[in-house]
């Protein structure tokens, strides 16, 4: 038992740093693995080399990288996000779209993209009404005699199914030349337009919002135990619960504005993490930070290379996905 999980941790720590090495060699831009490697060794070490072309360079530092770490850092957040609404909710279907921040980023970013507002704009837009969707959600079932986090899920589906009415609104009477297009491909999922300016915007909601799920993670096995359970061994349940809502919506709501709408990751992901290390979210989260970030890097890297045009992620997700979950589903894998 000790060599398997001695195994699996090197697994889950290697594998990153192989998927993302091997995603920056290969691209539309053809060039040998050689010249990549020089590039981010010149780039690293602050060394000039002549042999190296200016467009290889400007392929790789800034259009391959960006695109790679917003790859790894997107999948990392939505999969411990999922995996810590499980283990809130005490359910294996639920996942980090639950409380509407899919939706409400959605309807930020169409309502921009309507108006013409440029790329940060839409950003922030999608950020912003992600965040307020979740908050509605909060609000709304605070509003009720009996607090629990079956009303709260009940209350972030109602706010869910609200704001994709609004985005059916906003699809419905936009441009069908202009706007339409841009909309529709938004709300598929893509990393098309990952750029250093992107990954900065994202990457500190990202971080914090990580960083607090991991620091909280040994009290989320506690919560799973059950409400009652959880206050007798002394734990504040409502702060506690508002904590990790407040976490999962900040690198949701984050990794949604900068790319979109990509389902399952959050749903599937820690499935397979519990298979390879059990329930103990202490080891569970790292573990689908692994898994979910090298799991959208390769379906992305798959995205931008297996057709002339780009396939939007969404699709690729939710093809593999949906087999991927009926088949775990025909196992009878316990989540907890």
């Amino acid at each position: 038992m000790r060599k398997h999980s001695v195994l699996v941790n090197a697994i889950l720590i290697s594998a990153p740093i192989v998927a993302m090495t091997l995603s920056l060699l290969f691209g539309k831009y053809q060039a040998a693995p050689r010249e990549v490697v020089n590039v981010l060794i010149s780039k690293a070490f602050h060394t000039a080399d002549p042999k190296i072309s200016p467009m290889l360079e400007v392929a790789v530092l800034h259009v391959r990288l960006p695109r790679v770490l917003l790859a790894m850092l997107v999948g990392m957040c939505l999969s411990i996000s999922g995996a810590s609404y499980q283990g809130l909710f005490r359910n294996p279907l639920v996942s980090s779209h639950i409380l509407g921040v899919a939706s409400g980023a959605s309807f930020g970013a169409a309502l921009a993209i309507l108006y013409s507002a440029p790329q940060v704009m839409v950003q922030l837009s999608a950020f912003f009404f992600g965040l307020m969707a979740v908050g509605i959600a909060l609000t709304v079932s605070s509003l009720y005699r009996t607090s629990s986090p079956l009303t709260l899920v009940l209350v972030g589906m109602i706010t869910s199914a609200f704001f994709s009415s609004l985005v059916s609104y906003l699809t419905y009477t936009a441009d069908a030349n202009l706007k339409l297009p841009a909309i529709v491909f938004w709300l598929m999922g893509s990393l098309a337009g990952a750029s250093t300016r992107n990954l900065i915007f994202a990457i500190v909601p990202m971080a914090v919002g990580i960083m607090l799920l991991l620091a909280i993670r040994w009290r989320i096995n506690v919560l799973s135990m059950g409400e009652d359970e959880a206050k007798a061994l002394g734990v504040d349940t409502g702060k506690l619960r508002l904590l990790i809502v407040l976490s999962c919506t900040l690198i949701t709501s984050a990794s949604v504005c900068v790319s979109g709408v990509i389902g399952w990751i959050g749903l599937i992901i820690p499935h397979f993490a519990r298979m390879l290390v059990g329930p103990d979210h202490k080891a569970l989260l790292p573990a689908c930070l692994s898994i979910g970030g090298v799991y959208l890097l390769l379906v992305d890297s798959l995205a931008r290379t297996f057709t002339s045009s780009e396939i939007p992620l969404g699709i690729l997700t939710g093809i593999i996905g949906a087999p991927v979950f009926a088949y775990l589903l025909t196992r009878g894998e316990r989540w907890s």
